[in-house]
């Protein structure tokens, strides 16, 4: 087994424990036989399932909780007068952030690294789920939980650590992954990188950490910034391996079709099929992502066949198209999309899940900053849906932009006014959504926040009214 167990660490103390992200973290790190504890500002669903495997959790920020502790990890969304980050470094404790944490757990792992602005989190999802099929019994460590599992990480027997590799904080520099995919490069999270060309230098960096172990990494040339990260790495001497449905990709997605709610597709090279995958999760977006997967396990020296058949299992995570219920025929799902390009892909794919019914959205935009840079892309988006609700930007802790909010993005949307509205009250927006719906219709909510809580409230008004 790759991983070893280690007590280097010591008794460690995660800060916002309760993230995708220090979630999983704690999960491995408890599997390694460290003993983890955690806060969180508010409990939830991975504080409960962390506190079940022996992780001592709490609710609330304290400084007395780094007590008999050597080693503190926080994120970038912890803020620096956090009372324990205070509190830790001025008592001279070990501090890490989430990035060295995650790479201290990965250490002497063979690591396939998945990046990009979009479809990090289905993409690793898709490609652990295939290794597994292949009898492979990878570590992962994902943005999300595996409907397969019901857990975003996981200890494996085997040397491959599959890893979400996030570049919103630089922490997929520090992975050093023999492998990698990059879905897509766009301009997002310029509140850390500042402009777009940063951006884009991280990503070619990435890269050539896969040069460095004598690796591959894998593109999508569909893409406009994948495909200059293309031409960069490879003239760095980098393997790059590349997908996509154009006629320059490597490997190349023909013949996709819709079939029931999935994509049924080949993936071709030299001209010669070598892949014929059927999905069970909805969106062409996705077929790009099961290539990916499929072109990086086979590049990993996995039979083609046995990947095919384990993308073909593949059923989701949560919140990703997540269905959340049906009553009265009509049929709710909860999306992570929080950025235009995401929606647009996301109502996409639900439009081909409508069918004849129409599609209801409710929007809940995440950072005044990325608000401000797309309102009109958003809008747009949002736009392909039938009914909109939208709801107040969600920015805890930042300050606001003039002229930026939900009521400015409800007003980019592109229906009649019949068809949509800016709703600033929470406990508005289940209602609104049940209102506008009918049989054979879809409703779903979007955003990175917490509202896909509303998805659960929008099935128990439709239940009362039966």
């Amino acid at each position: 087994m790759a991983a070893q167990i280690s007590t280097d660490l010591g008794r460690v103390h995660i800060v916002g424990i309760g993230g995708a992200g220090m979630s999983g973290i704690a999960r491995i790190m408890v599997a390694q036989g460290i003993q983890v504890s955690g806060s969180d500002a508010k409990d939830s669903r991975r504080l409960q399932a962390l506190h079940a495997i022996g992780v001592k959790t709490h609710v609330g920020h304290d400084a007395a909780l780094i007590g008999g502790i050597d080693t503190l990890v926080y994120s970038t969304a912890i803020p620096a007068d956090n009372p324990e980050r205070m509190a830790a470094a001025a008592s001279g404790i070990r501090v890490l952030t989430r990035a060295d944490a995650l790479a201290f757990v990965m250490r002497g792992s063979r690591t396939v690294a998945v990046s990009g602005a979009h479809g990090k989190t289905t993409t690793t999802s898709m490609l652990t789920v295939a290794l597994q099929h292949c009898g492979a019994d990878p570590s992962f460590a994902i943005g999300s939980e595996l409907n397969e599992s019901g857990s975003n990480a996981h200890l494996g027997s085997g040397d491959i650590f599959v890893v979400e590799a996030d570049e919103s904080d630089g922490t997929f520099l520090k992975l050093g992954p023999t492998a990698a995919i990059v879905t897509n490069v766009e301009a997002d999270h310029l509140n850390y990188w500042g402009n777009f060309e940063a951006i884009e230098q991280a990503f070619v960096d990435f890269a050539l950490q896969v040069r460095t172990r004598s690796g591959f990494i894998v593109v999508c040339i569909d893409d406009a910034g994948g495909a200059r990260l293309v031409a960069q790495a490879r003239a760095m001497g980098v393997d790059v391996r590349t997908y996509g449905e154009s006629t320059d990709a490597d490997y190349r997605l023909t013949g996709a079709a819709l079939v029931d709610r999935g994509w049924h597709f080949n993936v071709e090279c030299c001209g010669k099929v070598i892949g014929q995958i059927q999905l069970q999760v909805p969106g062409r977006h996705n077929a790009l992502n099961a290539t990916a997967a499929f072109v990086t396990a086979v590049g990993l020296g996995f039979d083609p066949h046995s990947v095919q058949v384990g993308l073909g299992g593949f059923s989701g995570t949560r919140r990703r198209f997540d269905f959340k219920g049906e009553v009265g025929g009509v049929r709710v799902f909860d999306d992570y999309a929080h950025h235009p390009t995401e929606i647009a892909a996301t109502l996409t794919a639900a439009r081909d899940v409508a069918g004849a019914g129409r599609l209801i959205v409710a929007f809940q935009a995440h950072h005044y900053y990325r608000t401000a840079m797309y309102l009109a892309e958003f809008g747009a988006a949002l736009g392909l849906a039938d009914d909109v609700v939208v709801l107040e930007v969600f920015a805890p802790g930042e300050t606001p932009i003039p002229g930026v909010s939900g009521l400015a993005m409800a007003a980019q949307v592109p229906l009649g006014s019949a068809h949509v509205v800016f709703e600033p009250s929470w406990s508005a927006v289940a209602g609104q959504l049940a209102d506008r719906a009918r049989p054979g219709d879809v409703v779903m909510t979007l955003g990175a926040g917490d509202i896909g809580l509303i998805a659960l409230e929008i099935l128990d008004i439709l239940r009362e009214r039966g």
